[in-house]
């Protein structure tokens, strides 16, 4: 008896418009818990809200870039188990039937990922497998405590969870942005780039390896200050090899870059916070909204319009997300000085942040709808 192959779809078909329409919702349900006692949802704290955008929103856009084709009916449980964990944020008896969906997508994805990478060769490319099993079992231990009494409080596992993804950040958008760069020069210029540097990719890889571990111990606080100084130093210096300038004719690559450039202020301005004795929130934000944004935003835009055969280089949005994205970035750290004004200038982060992934979700429905037509067409021209 054949046995007929069940079909493969990509994950991020489904995944990553669902992670825009969720980061573009999630971020105003949090402020109206929090500031404005709306009590249908369950975000009325800072950790609950990290949660959600670091292993709900974060984790699905991880899931969709790097599954690949999947089963289709693996992939329908795999997104009906995001879609549920979702519900967990609501007010409601079923709670804990989210709550296990949650863990479920983040195990099934653990599942599927770390043993993948523990194959590689190469020292850095095995790193993606703990990396990523680490932003997992942080998914599902946040999930447990919120119905353990007397445990502690999660806000120090959400700064964890910041730093592993920054690891994360740093190491992805280098293997993005190097080899685009490097194409790119090569048949404008016909020179080489840069390239991946491992060496300094190897640097970063310890430095921000190191970093969350020192600065558990509060005497070790300026030791982790002057790691993550010397990270965001090298992230700087890493841009500059890449040659901004030099791709004015690719704003695909140069809002990546700048994507990349929003780690190196987070990880400045964290290394302040750690040398003097301030909250970790305001740097963390820089990579939450500045660097996630821009850099998830236009990886998922230029990995689907790639898929596509056409040219990155011609979106338009991709040079106004970056604006967006800043610009959230910009009014949430203001927000912290800004006295009186600071609820309005969270309300103003926001409103960028939302219309900034409503933009995205715009632009990969129309993405995958030209992948669909022109599927459709090959299909026709065959029979």
């Amino acid at each position: 008896m054949v046995e007929v192959a069940q079909p493969r779809l990509l994950a991020w078909r489904w995944l990553f418009p669902l992670a825009a329409l969720h980061a573009a919702l999630m971020v105003p349900l949090s402020l109206l818990a929090l500031y404005h006692q709306w009590t249908p949802v369950v975000l009325a704290t800072p950790a609950a809200h990290a949660r959600e955008m670091l292993f709900g929103f974060a984790l699905a856009v991880i899931a969709g870039y790097l599954l690949g084709p999947v089963p289709r009916r693996h992939l329908i449980v795999l997104v009906a188990l995001w879609l549920t964990g979702r519900l967990g944020v609501l007010e409601w008896p079923g709670a804990i039937v989210a709550s296990l969906a949650d863990g479920a997508f983040a195990l099934w994805v653990a599942g599927r990922l770390v043993p993948r990478f523990i194959a590689a060769k190469k020292w850095r490319n095995r790193l993606l497998s703990p990396l990523l099993g680490m932003i997992c079992l942080l998914a599902v231990v946040t999930l447990t405590w919120r119905y353990l009494d007397g445990m502690p409080t999660t806000a120090p596992l959400m700064h964890q969870s910041v730093l592993w993804l920054v690891l994360l950040m740093t190491f992805m958008g280098g293997r993005v942005i190097a080899p685009a760069v490097n194409g790119y020069r090569m048949r404008q210029f016909h020179q080489a780039g840069a390239g991946v540097q491992p060496r300094l990719e190897g640097a970063l890889i310890v430095l921000l390896g190191l970093a969350p571990f020192v600065m558990l111990l509060d005497l070790l606080r300026p030791l982790a200050a002057l790691l993550v100084l010397a990270a965001g130093g090298l992230v700087l210096y890493r841009i500059w090899c890449w040659g901004p300038l030099q791709c004015r004719e690719r704003p695909d690559l140069q809002v990546l870059m700048l994507g990349y450039g929003w780690l190196a202020i987070g990880l400045f301005l964290l290394a302040r916070s750690w040398w003097a004795p301030q909250h970790a929130s305001t740097a963390l934000h820089a990579f939450t909204v500045g660097a996630l944004g821009t850099l998830a935003s236009g990886i998922m835009l230029r990995h689907v319009i790639t898929r596509a055969k056409q040219r990155p280089e011609r979106e338009w949005s991709l040079p106004l997300l970056a604006g967006l994205f800043g610009l959230s970035a910009v009014l949430r750290l203001w927000a912290i000085e800004a006295g009186s004004a600071w609820l309005l200038l969270l309300w103003g982060s926001t409103l960028a942040w939302s219309l900034g992934w409503l933009l995205v979700a715009w632009r990969l429905g129309a993405w995958v709808g030209v992948m669909d037509r022109a599927a459709g067409a090959a299909r026709s021209g065959q029979t």
